[in-house]
């Protein structure tokens, strides 16, 4: 006998459900893929009635937009806006934010418009419309935005707190009108451009945690975490881990990063990054042979021009006064003796300071052994990368080439780089000024040389303090390790929620069928 018509109807609803039961369990066991959240995550919930994520539960997916965050680095020479975008649903991973934009504020540095605060504030109007040209319209309002003061604004705050604030003020209210999330204006110290420099190379590199094979977040050897390196022009920064525990407290920058704990040593020099050192090395020749025409070991031979005297002075790096009975103007006349010029910038230091101190650079400032590799950015990379010894040179060439510069007539280098007239005659003193602080300050050897590398970026970031001070201000490093979630793309758990429907109205179905239906 064949099946009754109950029957039929039975078995057909209990395959069905057998078979979308099964669709269902394929798609939960086959299409999740994994994706790693930081611990204490906070998952946010969904918009426009869709299902919400809850913690340990399978995530499903969506696109969605990605988010921006905008710092300003308000250098001594000049201003930098920096646009960084990461995935929104990423935001608190690893190695995820790139640089959308890199933009160079039109003039000078917040710091040369002590006259004119209004301006400081109008100058950043350019790059900030440039960025906002990147980032959705719906986004402006939620686009957290820095500024960051260094070197630069630290000397005029010394030299006169009243301008300082007033300029703060004019880049607040520019920022504050404009359609982003402004989160202020500040001043860092040097530990702290130094510290988020390093988090900004490290965190780049990818050198703060992996994703291992095994599926685990896993922190690298701590031989793979690179110093930093920073030069501006007002102040420059040394920053590593060292070999032993770091004797000077005031020199130690501790973070938590994804759950490891790290212990570095920092230390900003202010007064000798490159612009600084430049005007206090003018002036040290001047203060040692006062006269109108000024001999410059470090300008090349055939060079000439007039100096103003008195603005050499208004530094708070110079400590000095002018000498009686010079001209307002200086004729000053390169003569390309790098000998002599090594000599000059030696003078810049204080290495006396440091005899019989075990651990200190100069100027009596402890500093362990520099261990492990560096990476050596801003002036720098600018630097060494104009004289090509970028390439990994030991330190032997470095210096031989160097040199070779120097040597050079003034009309044979100006002819062989048409157009950077405004760099090259301190290329020479740069140049040696770098070598001599790298060896005779810091303590790189011959055989410690090669461990710098000089870039530029970093895993494609500009290398500098921004990144770090941005992820620092956001959260976006957490403390603790990430967790291994499962998740799934979201039209994909859209399928697997209807067939797990499916196979209960079939199940359900199966149920009535046999209950209910009356067998004639």
């Amino acid at each position: 006998m064949g099946l009754s018509r109950k029957e039929q109807v039975f078995m057909a609803l209990l395959g069905a459900s057998g078979v979308a039961g099964l669709t269902a369990l394929i798609l939960l066991l086959v299409e999740a893929a994994s994706v790693l959240l930081p611990a204490d995550t906070k998952v946010r919930p969904r918009q426009q009635g869709r299902p919400g994520w809850a913690h340990g539960c399978r995530l499903p997916l969506t696109p969605l937009s990605p988010q921006f965050g905008i710092v300003f680095d308000a250098g001594s020479s000049h201003t930098s806006l920096f646009l960084y975008q990461w995935p929104a649903d990423k935001e608190n991973g690893t190695g995820v934010v790139s640089q959308a934009l890199a933009c160079q504020v039109e003039g000078p540095g917040i710091s040369s418009y002590a006259s004119d605060p209004a301006q400081a504030g109008e100058s950043l109007q350019g790059c900030l419309e440039e960025a906002l040209v990147l980032i959705p319209e719906a986004q402006h309002r939620k686009t957290p935005t820095f500024l960051g003061a260094t070197a630069g604004m630290r000397l005029l705050r010394q030299k006169n707190s009243s301008q300082a604030k007033d300029i703060f003020a004019a880049v607040s209210q520019v920022l504050g009108r404009s359609p982003v999330d402004f989160w202020g204006a500040e001043l860092l110290t040097g530990q702290d451009e130094g510290a988020f420099g390093w988090i900004t190379v490290n965190y780049g590199l990818g050198t703060l945690v992996k994703y291992s094979f095994t599926g685990e977040w896993i922190r690298p050897p701590e031989e793979t975490l690179v110093g930093a390196l920073d030069m501006g022009g007002a102040s420059t920064q040394i920053t590593f881990v060292p070999g032993g525990p770091i004797s000077d407290k005031s020199t130690q920058a501790d973070f938590r990063l994804y759950g490891s704990d790290y212990s570095v040593y920092t230390h900003s020099y202010l007064c000798f990054g490159r612009d600084q050192m430049l005007s206090r090395l003018l002036v040290g020749l001047v203060q040692s042979h006062p006269a109108a025409l000024l001999r410059h070991p470090c300008y090349l031979s055939g060079y000439q021009t007039t100096l103003a005297l008195a603005p050499l002075y208004e530094s708070p790096c110079v400590d000095t006064t002018p000498p009686l009975g010079l001209p307002q103007n200086l004729t000053v006349e390169g003569t390309g003796n790098p000998g002599a010029c090594v000599s000059a910038i030696q003078e810049l230091f204080n290495f006396s300071a440091c005899q019989g101190q075990e651990d200190c650079a100069f100027d009596g400032v402890y500093q362990p052994p520099v261990r492990g590799q560096f990476y050596a950015f801003s002036s720098f990379y600018y630097t060494l990368n104009f004289l090509n010894l970028t390439s990994g040179q030991p330190l032997s060439t470095a210096n031989a080439t160097v040199w070779e510069f120097c040597q050079r007539s003034w009309k044979l280098v100006e002819a062989s780089y048409p157009g950077q007239d405004r760099w090259l005659r301190d290329y020479c003193a740069s140049g040696l000024y770098i070598l001599t602080l790298l060896r005779d300050g810091y303590g790189f050897s011959e055989e410690t040389w090669p461990s710098i590398q000089f870039r530029k970026q970093a895993g494609g970031i500009d290398i500098g303090w921004t990144l770090g001070y941005m992820l620092n201000l956001t959260g976006m490093i957490p403390a603790e390790a990430p967790a291994q979630w499962r998740a799934e793309s979201y039209s994909v758990w859209v399928a697997t929620v209807v067939f797990l429907v499916l196979t209960l109205v079939a199940v359900l179905g199966a149920a009535a069928v046999q209950l209910f239906w009356v067998q004639d």
